[in-house]
């Protein structure tokens, strides 16, 4: 069964409904929830996709999320996205959303901040590693691996934006073994 979303224009306003894979290949804006996942330092959800995975196999990310079902909201997309690739159930805050034409089509990505503090359980024929790194240690390995052009994108502007008070505690700690050594090496 083929995924329903809504065709949205310039301004993120619903056109109509329309399959996923056809907004794709027409090249039609559709809505896209994700989340930045925090841990309780501060450091960064960062994972790789499975190469199975339809978008981008392999690439390297820091969203969690997908396609915002037609009636559903940003906010109620990117819950329900968590707890499918994630396993878990933590409140979503709204942080911005962009036009972004990097990528597959143009989508609106309605962006969101949650703190994990439970434990993950991935979904492994989405996500084949996953880790936790400080902004720094992302900021080192963001252009040293493939990233999802528009993960890439909202990581600039989160990182630009009022992440809350984790990301000043985040951005001056470091962890005691690298876990972007590790990344670069796997």
């Amino acid at each position: 069964m083929s995924e329903l979303v809504e065709h949205v224009d310039e301004q993120d306003r619903a056109l109509g409904v329309v399959e996923r894979g056809e907004a794709e290949r027409q090249d039609w804006p559709h809505r896209i929830a994700t989340t930045l996942c925090r841990d309780r330092a501060g450091r960064i959800l960062v994972l790789r996709r499975s190469e199975t995975h339809s978008r981008f196999p392999g690439y390297y990310d820091v969203m969690v999320g997908g396609a915002v079902n037609v009636g559903e909201s940003y906010e109620e997309a990117a819950a329900r996205e968590l707890s499918e690739e994630l396993g878990v159930r933590v409140p979503v805050r709204f942080m911005f959303k962009f036009l972004c034409r990097e990528g597959i089509s143009p989508v609106w990505f309605g962006v969101h901040e949650a703190v994990v503090t439970e434990p993950l359980i991935p979904d492994r024929g989405e996500i084949a590693w996953q880790g936790w790194l400080t902004e720094a240690e992302l900021c080192e390995v963001v252009d040293q691996r493939l990233f999802v052009p528009g993960g890439r994108k909202a990581l600039c502007r989160y990182l630009k934006s009022d992440s809350g008070p984790a990301a000043e505690e985040a951005s001056s700690r470091r962890s005691p073994m690298s876990v972007a050594t590790a990344m670069l090496s796997a």
